[in-house]
């Protein structure tokens, strides 16, 4: 049963993606991005990281999908199209998504995946806190930082959107 509830979550990601950056509409791209999101933190409540699907709701779908949302409808720019892709940009990214995936693969393929020599891991609060930001082995402070860089991208973005041309 699980196996199928991940191959459901799966496509939903997949075709809830794909919609994101193909669509026109600007709010229908925020709506898509808000139920891959939340399909996102369906993948952490699986794995029983219910710390990381609650961040994941929470700072992700509540907080960057509904900032984009309002400043769509505060904007009055609801009926915008998108501008729609030439046959260039189109080539470049099939090559960027291929270029990506075949690293991806290759990186993974190579990697072995060692069982975790801790039968009970600590999944507290406080033990999450610490390894988000320890510098030392089993830390995460590079990719904490990572994803804040991303957030902040993530506001500018809604800003600019939010900005009404002056032309």
């Amino acid at each position: 049963m699980e196996t199928i509830i991940f191959y459901i979550i799966s496509v939903i990601i997949l075709v809830f993606s794909v919609l994101t950056v193909t669509t026109t509409k600007i709010l229908r791209a925020a709506v898509y991005l808000l139920f891959t999101l939340v399909a996102t933190a369906a993948f952490y409540f699986m794995m029983e990281y219910n710390f990381l699907a609650a961040v994941q709701l929470t700072v992700y779908a509540g907080g960057i999908v509904v900032l984009i949302i309002f400043s769509i409808l505060l904007t009055h720019q609801i009926n915008m199209d998108l501008e729609k892709s030439n046959i260039l940009k189109k080539i470049s990214s099939v090559l960027t998504v291929l270029l990506g995936s075949i690293i991806v693969i290759f990186t993974i393929s190579k990697y072995t995946f060692n069982p975790s020599s801790e039968v009970g891991m600590d999944t507290s609060v406080n033990s999450i806190g610490r390894q988000l930001l320890s510098y030392g082995e089993g830390g995460y402070i590079l990719p904490f930082e990572v994803i804040s860089i991303l957030l902040l991208a993530s506001m500018i973005a809604a800003i600019i959107i939010a900005k009404k041309s002056e032309e």
